[in-house]
């Protein structure tokens, strides 16, 4: 139980050097130990390979947990790692890094990898990847711009990157992500080969980098910015919805909520992302507690990056029926 402690501190330093950029008087300050510790646990974890390009935690520390998370939501993967702080921003880099260190030590074969540009966690993770090991043809963002110009050009620019770590085409969806009416949909895409195009490649994803919301507007955006107004979610909530994914509603038991939206998100559908062959989310945070348990008791997730506080919420409260999952899709291969 000792080293395994050590460890958790020891991944805790890694991250708030190298990770948030703090000096080593400060995290000393912060974790309430000498500054020579501090730099005695740094020296450990570059021995040690916790720090590389990103700070990879070893498998083992949340083990028993991870295991409990997978086999209660019938899970393939579960990663689970301490916070280091309560602020949503720095969880989402820590989640970042862990989801890229993720990514780069696992090869596997998957010509189409679809991208929720438009999520800051996966954009972070995207800004400390490395090239990939992955056979990659095609990178396809799963939903149109969302937001302000700067955010639509950091999400192409996430999308571009992610494609040449991968060594593939980037494939954009330069459209509005939500539009006011089904008619409006109709007609962008009527007239946008490259957005049709892209949304038929949606149809063969073999990893989905999946995008969980709760069911509020999202902080970076600003209601009805290319986004659902404050009185969509408003009516969601009413409804049970309780979170989105990839801005598709879903109630506390991952079913998809009825209430006239998904006509409005031009992107990927709840059937496209049950019929990937990998679904991959990293979420975490109070904030989205409650979506994030949802799209695991839905089906919608198959691998989870998450932090500790999360994962314990998850177990807590009734046991999810798994026989009836909306987006269950029957296990295949995914060796390399």
């Amino acid at each position: 139980m000792e080293n395994v402690d050590t460890q958790r501190l020891m991944v805790k330093v890694a991250r708030l050097y190298h990770t948030h950029g703090m000096r080593q008087t400060d995290i000393a300050k912060r974790l309430q130990i000498s500054q020579s510790r501090v730099s005695r646990l740094l020296s450990q974890a570059e021995e040690a390979a916790v720090v590389r390009t990103v700070v990879a935690v070893p498998q083992h520390i949340h083990a028993d947990l991870e295991e409990r998370v997978e086999a209660r939501y019938g899970l393939s993967e579960v990663h689970v790692i301490d916070a280091v702080s309560d602020d949503e921003t720095e969880l989402g880099r820590d989640l970042a890094h862990t989801m890229a260190a993720l990514l780069q030590d696992i090869a596997f074969d998957a010509p189409t990898i679809g991208f929720t540009s438009w999520s800051s966690t996966l954009r972070m993770m995207v800004d400390v990847l490395q090239p990939m090991r992955s056979r990659t043809e095609r990178v396809v963002e799963m939903l149109g711009d969302l937001g302000p110009p700067e955010l639509q050009h950091d999400a192409a620019r996430s999308t571009q990157r992610l494609a040449s770590f991968t060594g593939s085409q980037p494939v954009f969806l330069r459209t509005p992500g939500v539009v006011r009416s089904p008619e409006i949909k109709d007609l962008l895409l009527d007239r946008d080969l490259y957005a049709r195009e892209a949304l038929q490649m949606l149809d063969s994803i073999d990893l989905a980098l999946v995008g969980i919301g709760a069911c509020e507007v999202d902080p970076s955006l600003r209601p009805g910015d290319n986004f659902f107004t404050t009185e969509d979610f408003e009516r969601m909530r009413r409804l049970g919805a309780v979170g989105e994914v990839c801005l598709h509603f879903i109630d506390a038991d991952g079913v998809p909520v009825a209430g006239g939206l998904d006509e409005l998100v031009i992107g990927v559908t709840l059937e496209q992302i049950r019929a990937a062959r990998r679904r991959w989310a990293v979420a975490g945070g109070l904030r989205k507690h409650a979506a994030i348990r949802a799209a695991l008791a839905g089906g919608w997730v198959d691998t989870l990056v998450t932090d500790a506080g999360t994962a314990e919420f998850l177990m807590s409260g009734p046991v999810p029926d798994l026989t009836v999952r909306p987006g269950r899709q029957e296990s295949v291969d995914t060796d390399a």
